[in-house]
């Protein structure tokens, strides 16, 4: 009897799911690295301006020359967006040197004095701080004719502001104008450029004498008849000023970086006061003080 053949059948099983290994990961991490750069992009396309787009494109189009050329072009993070501290600082900066204003016009207001002169005491917000200016009139003038010694009522006001402004840590500017009328003196070679720069330096001497650091002060300018407060007028009383700014710390930053990151006291063709009235304390003024 033959032997019956054998027959070997294989089956193979067919898994529905079997496992595909780690590459999806990898794949997934780069998806959302590409959109995290995406959203990156988009965030500096809307923050910057032109001018730093174009330098950015610069950059990645040959980040070597782009360096080479121009470091300054190539911004920092900071530099794009202000960070959530600068933003606070400027507005504490801001709220410090409203509420100097305030204090200031309140202290003008509830000294009869100085309310004589309420109308000739500017204070206005700037991009730059507080700036308080002493307002020359026809009737009531803050220094003497064609000179830098000053007045009693200017000597009252700057004396009761010292110490007001002091208290802040600010520093401040000190700027001397005049009108456009020549000077009428003899003194050859003296012109409203250094009669403006003397009325300056002698603001600043009557501050400090009423309590004003001397630190506070960087700068100290005569500025002549170059921006005047009426320039319809020229000739107008009203351009003749003293304009004391309360600087925000931007400003005081921009100074201190136009002069290489020093700190400036400067007095532009200012001469020391030589007056017998900045010599000598004056007991009209000191007078009026202690009464108010």
């Amino acid at each position: 009897m033959a032997k019956e053949p054998v027959i070997i059948k294989k089956v193979v099983k067919k898994g529905g799911h079997g496992h595909h290994g780690g590459a999806w990961k990898l794949a997934y991490a780069d998806f959302v690295t590409a959109m995290m750069a995406f959203f990156l992009l988009m965030w500096l396309l809307g923050s910057t301006d032109e001018e730093t787009r174009k330098g950015i494109s610069e950059y990645f189009q040959d980040p070597y020359e782009a360096s080479r050329i121009d470091k300054g072009k190539i911004p920092t993070l900071e530099e794009l967006a202000p960070t959530e501290i600068d933003q606070q600082t400027d507005e504490d900066d801001r709220l410090k040197l409203e509420m100097l204003k305030k204090k200031i016009q309140d202290m003008i207001d509830a000294n009869s004095k100085l309310a004589e002169f309420k109308d000739q005491i500017k204070l206005e917000t700037t991009p730059e701080g507080l700036r308080v200016q002493i307002i020359d009139n026809k009737n009531m003038p803050m220094f003497k004719l064609a000179s830098s010694e000053t007045e009693p009522q200017i000597r009252l006001i700057l004396r009761a502001m010292a110490p007001v402004i002091n208290k802040l840590p600010n520093k401040i500017t000190i700027n001397g104008h005049t009108d456009a009328k020549p000077f009428p003196g003899k003194r050859k070679g003296y012109t409203n450029w250094e009669l403006s720069s003397d009325r300056a330096n002698a603001a600043r001497y009557e501050l400090n004498n009423g309590g004003l650091a001397e630190e506070k002060i960087m700068r100290v300018t005569g500025l002549s008849d170059s921006i005047p407060y009426n320039p319809a007028n020229p000739d107008d009383p009203m351009n003749r000023r003293i304009s004391i700014i309360v600087m925000n710390k931007k400003t005081e930053q921009h100074i201190l970086q136009e002069a290489g990151n020093k700190p400036v006291t400067a007095v532009n063709n200012a001469t020391p006061p030589d007056d017998p009235v900045t010599k000598q304390p004056d007991t009209k003024t000191e007078s009026l003080l202690a009464k108010h």
